[in-house]
């Protein structure tokens, strides 16, 4: 019962956003039927569409699980997209350089330096955060702009193919994320990271920790928690599943690290993460959700004749939606205090 009504929001506002959306389409003189009739077709009618839903479903995952599991400690991490690219090129880089490995140590090598590279990016906003005060909201974004010119630089200086394009070299046939048939392996990984997390955070003691500092640091220090150990802990984790993502993306669908083809998904994880009501094993069909729309956004372009930003406006509402109950609970919780401080000054007086 708790699992239904924590899920009652999120279906609500799908639904919404899905109604406000087909009244959009219509407007603009276009049929709303047809429109997310060509949507199910190129995201879900056959084998290819559902391979396509599942790829960009799976960096989603790891964006949502990394905001989600930092959300957990009380933390937000907005830097999911320079943990993501970190972790792209440095599995990029070992994927290409390293080479006379077989597949079943090179694949899983490239995946874990790229993880321990968005995992250590991710931990300096923890150390600031525990060390100096500095809120991870602020350091995370700055890390993100020094994470990109980072990345680019290498890939342009030092890690660059020769050519025109800048980009990495292509990675050895070693170090790719195998697909079976039309479906790609590489969200089966993302799922099981969805239930470590869950199992880490609900079945540990460790992840007791982590919930303990998120409701109350001040009771978990008393408690005798490392509240700043907890911390930088938390969002080394966070951005190592970020950096997972990403490192997906380079074996498993690009095959290298290019600058700009992971623009957006390190910060779609945040949309992933409130969608699921932060819940690691809710991320999947939030994830699902969205990678759906973006694989058959193309479709409904080319078939209905709609709009690409239609898709973005959809997913914004469902946000709004999302975040709606939230609000609207704090500005009650807000009147409510008000209305006790009000009636206690008059009882006063």
């Amino acid at each position: 019962m708790n699992l239904l009504r924590a899920a009652l929001v999120p279906i609500l506002a799908v639904v919404l956003a899905i109604a406000v959306g087909a009244i959009i389409i219509e407007v603009s003189g276009l049929n709303a039927f047809e429109a997310y009739k060509a949507l199910y077709d190129g995201a879900l009618a056959d084998r290819k569409g559902i391979g396509r839903t599942l790829e960009k479903a799976t960096p989603l995952v790891m964006g949502g699980l990394a905001v989600a599991f930092a959300f957990k400690a009380g933390l937000f991490n907005i830097g999911g997209q320079g943990q993501l690219v970190i972790g792209a090129l440095f599995a990029g880089a070992v994927g290409y350089g390293v080479t006379g490995l077989p597949w079943i140590i090179h694949m899983p090598l490239a995946l874990l330096v790229g993880a321990i590279g968005g995992g250590l990016w991710g931990m300096l906003a923890g150390v600031l955060k525990a060390t100096r005060g500095a809120h991870e909201v602020i350091t995370t974004i700055m890390l993100n702009f020094v994470a990109l010119n980072i990345t680019d630089w290498l890939t342009s200086k030092v890690w660059r193919e020769p050519g025109i394009i800048v980009r990495t070299p292509a990675i050895e046939p070693s170090a790719e994320i195998p697909r079976w048939s039309q479906l790609p392996t590489g969200f089966a990984l993302a799922v099981a990271a969805a239930f470590a997390c869950w199992y880490l955070l609900e079945r540990t003691t460790f992840g007791f920790e982590i919930r303990s500092v998120g409701l109350n640091p001040e009771a978990a220090r008393y408690a005798g928690i490392s509240v700043s150990r907890i911390v930088i802990l938390t969002m080394a984790i966070s951005g190592m599943l970020a950096a997972f993502g990403g490192a997906i993306e380079t074996q498993g669908v690009v095959g290298r690290y290019e600058p700009g083809f992971n623009a957006g998904l390190g910060f779609n994880g945040i949309t992933i993460a409130l969608l699921a009501r932060t819940h690691p094993v809710g991320v999947i069909p939030a994830a699902l959700l969205i990678g759906a729309m973006e694989a058959g956004s193309s479709m409904m372009q080319f078939k209905a004749d709609v709009d690409p930003e239609i898709t973005q406006i959809i997913e914004a509402l469902m946000l709004l939606f999302v975040a709606t109950p939230i609000l609207v609970r704090w500005v009650l919780r807000r009147r409510e205090t008000s209305d006790i401080s009000v009636g206690a000054h008059w009882g006063d007086a």
